[in-house]
């Protein structure tokens, strides 16, 4: 079985981060322009980030009933998240994406957000997208967590 892999160097300040993509021929490429098969890091430090939602700096919900709009929220706290530990996008190891109420048509919504929001530094990592019954709010309706790592 043959792999494609690629070291990623573009972080930031130029400095190597620890961390290789792997897509399997034998898996689909389908997928692989949004997200990675296989993530493998040797790096020491981590971070992780908490499920983010679609509220604001006061708590408040943005987007009631609107998938887009919770989802760029969710994607700029996000955003937040990783600028509070100096992490850049592309730091993201592995991504899990949570949708209240799932339907085929809300991929598309969702990952057109997350282009919205990081631009050429959307993070092209190993993602799970789980739809799901309900989130700790019934208002909620994206949730997304993150595991970081650091050059």
């Amino acid at each position: 079985m043959t792999t494609f892999q690629e070291k990623i160097y573009k972080y930031g300040n130029g400095a190597y981060l620890p961390m290789e993509i792997v897509n399997p021929k034998i898996l689909t490429d389908k997928v692989t322009s949004v997200i990675s098969h296989v993530v493998v890091t040797t790096a020491s430090k981590l971070a992780f980030i908490s499920g983010q939602v679609s509220v604001d700096e006061s708590g408040a919900l943005i987007g009631s009933g609107d998938y887009y709009a919770q989802a760029i929220q969710v994607f700029t706290n996000l955003k937040y998240a990783l600028e509070a530990v100096q992490a850049d996008p592309l730091c993201i190891a592995k991504m899990n994406i949570f949708v209240v109420n799932h339907s085929p048509d809300l991929i598309s919504i969702i990952f057109d957000a997350g282009f919205h929001v990081f631009g050429p530094n959307w993070p092209k990592t190993a993602s799970t997208y789980i739809g799901v019954q309900a989130l700790a709010d019934p208002e909620w309706l994206i949730e997304i967590d993150a595991i970081v790592i650091f050059p």
